[in-house]
């Protein structure tokens, strides 16, 4: 008896030893896989910054180590007028986001205002508009001389004048289109605080706007800064708004700095690596921040108290608050999809007056004809799909990896994934295509020119994106299910196949389209990575774009708009179907 006592006490302990062994391989081949596409790129963006060599001419090169590019980048006084004016640009941008994005999450989630439903959507739909496609579309509108919008004041008799190739027409296109960013933090912030703090303060004496300004907002203080951060973090890495509408009036930010010294004769890479350092850093000291003013205090809003969710009564106010979300509904989509619609399929783009602009004969389908002539056309629309798959696949089954061993096991080192992970939401797009560029240009028979390199910059870009939405999944799934699962039988990999997936099957489509949708719109790190044989939609659109056809320019958009829209809504039905089965099997 003793005998088979402990021969059962061995091949226990033996099993155990056996997953220990397991678990380490796989948490040290995550992390191997991290470095690959993290840590290695950023050592290498570090190394090209303080090196003088040029990576295509004469690769890397260890040699000449100084600080020479840092300290001649800090005496430019062109790249301390590109920062001054990223930091205005970005804060101002930042300022009008936290104050629609926070708005907007009140009117949803805390009042009675009608349609609520209609203005959730339209507060995060700008986030399927490609940047350069919004900033082309607000260049239609508010061009100083052919713009739609001075067109109309000019019509309706008053003296008014919009010039949107300026410092606030940048501001005002940035605050609008990264409102969401703030929206969906404080909306879900609010959705989870318990309404009997706001009940204590009505009680004690305080008013509505009282309250909201004491209580609500101060409590939700983690959600709004965060949001503020992100949407700042976004920005900063933005180059085609900037591009557009800071380039007829020479108004430079990091970004198109950053482009412009990788173009000159011949080109600046250590210059360009050494501004994108100072970039990364600005961004780092943001995050350091953001801890240092969150860290001492307490911000307890989700107790174990079960309370259902409040709604203020704004009486015919809320008819007001309706109003506003229509009006955003209209700024955000409406009119720039109308501008890229009257530029796309009119002939020349000088609009007399309002009677020139509704005249059928100066319309036709001569843009789209141009554009599709062109071969490169095709190519970039096959390159873009082909990239967005190979994102979408790769990516989403590597944040289903890192998810699941983050959140469903207590691996040693799971830790260090996490924080690896999560590094790339500090740097921004344009800075991961310049790293990138860095890490393999100079290596003879590597990724540098395949679609390849713009796959694996892109996981690597929106990686924390990608884990943090799988994240919610996972952590609905009771640990109930695995481990009746375990006691059936069922091995690591079989729960996975059989429990794990399946729930989680919605959540890993959205992940994977959303992966999908980032990867069709990305231009900050596609401007570096393309060749003539590997280039994507948005580096076309601004091709057309900077060669001064406006038409074409257009008309191209739509295209790109009308795919990802069909892309979003088969994905979005496919969710929908992988939900329903999910259902299905569970019940």
């Amino acid at each position: 008896m003793n005998g088979q006592t402990s021969r059962r006490s061995e091949v226990m302990h033996s099993a155990s030893e056996g997953q220990r062994a397991w678990a380490g391989l796989w948490v040290t081949l995550l992390l191997a896989i991290l470095g690959f596409l993290v840590i290695y790129p950023i050592l290498m963006l570090l190394l090209g910054a303080l090196t003088d060599t040029n990576p295509v001419v004469e690769g890397i090169s260890l040699g000449h180590l100084s600080v020479i590019n840092f300290l001649t980048v800090l005496a430019n006084p062109n790249v301390a007028e590109a920062l001054a004016n990223t930091l205005i640009g970005c804060g101002g941008g930042t300022l009008i986001a936290v104050v629609i994005g926070l708005l907007f999450s009140w009117i949803v989630v805390r009042t009675n205002t009608p349609f609520k439903g209609v203005i959730a959507a339209a507060s995060i739909l700008p986030l399927f508009a490609p940047p350069l496609v919004a900033g082309v579309a607000w260049a239609i509108l508010g061009s100083p001389k052919t713009g739609l919008i001075n067109t109309m004041f000019k019509w309706i008799g008053l003296d008014w004048r919009v010039d949107f190739y300026s410092m606030w027409g940048l501001v005002f296109v940035f605050g609008i289109y990264y409102a969401p960013y703030v929206y969906m933090f404080t909306a879900s912030a609010l959705r989870n605080m318990d309404p009997s703090l706001e009940e204590a303060a009505e009680i004690s004496g305080a008013s509505a706007f009282a309250t909201l300004f004491t209580v609500t907002f101060p409590l939700i203080m983690p959600a709004i800064v965060s949001g503020m951060l992100l949407s700042f973090i976004v920005m900063l890495g933005i180059y085609g708004i900037p591009a557009v509408l800071g380039a007829p009036t020479n108004l430079a930010v990091l970004t198109t700095y950053i482009f412009k010294l990788t173009n000159w004769s011949p080109p600046l890479y250590n210059t360009a690596a050494a501004v994108a350092i100072i970039l990364m850093v600005v961004t780092g000291l943001l995050v350091f921040l953001q801890q240092k003013v969150l860290s001492g205090r307490s911000y307890t809003t989700v107790a174990g108290k079960a309370f259902r969710p409040r709604s203020l009564d704004l009486g015919r106010w809320r008819w007001f608050t309706f109003g506003l979300g229509i009006v955003y509904l209209l700024v955000v989509v409406v009119l720039p999809s109308l501008a890229l619609i009257v530029a796309a399929f009119r002939k020349f783009m000088f609009i007399r007056d309002v009677a020139s602009l509704f005249d059928a004969r100066q319309y036709s389908l001569m843009h789209f004809h141009s554009i599709f002539d062109n071969p490169l056309t095709m190519r970039s629309i096959y390159n873009s799909v082909e990239v967005g798959i190979i994102t979408a696949v790769a990516g989403g089954a590597l944040a289903f990896a890192i998810g699941y061993t983050i959140h469903r096991t207590q691996v040693t080192g799971r830790r260090w994934i996490d924080v690896i992970s999560t590094l790339p939401v500090a740097i921004p797009g344009l800075v991961v295509g310049v790293a990138y560029l860095w890490a393999w240009i100079g290596i003879p028979g590597g990724l540098y020119g395949t679609i390849w390199i713009l796959a694996l910059a892109f996981i690597a870009r929106f990686m924390p994106d990608t884990v943090k939405a799988l994240s919610t999944s996972f952590l609905q799934i009771h640990r109930e299910l695995e481990e009746a699962a375990w006691v059936c039988g069922k091995g690591m990999l079989g729960t996975i196949r059989t429990i794990v997936l399946p729930l989680a099957r919605p959540g890993v489509v959205a992940s994977m389209t959303l992966l999908f949708v980032l990867a069709i719109r990305e231009l900050g790190s596609s401007l570096f990575l393309y060749t003539s044989n590997t280039m994507v939609m948005s580096v076309l659109l601004l091709d057309y774009y900077e060669g001064g056809n406006l038409g074409k320019t257009a008309a191209f958009s739509l295209v790109q708009t009308v795919l990802l829209g069909v892309l979003i809504g088969g994905a979005n039905w496919l969710s929908r179907g992988a939900a329903q089965g999910s259902v299905a099997r569970t019940g």
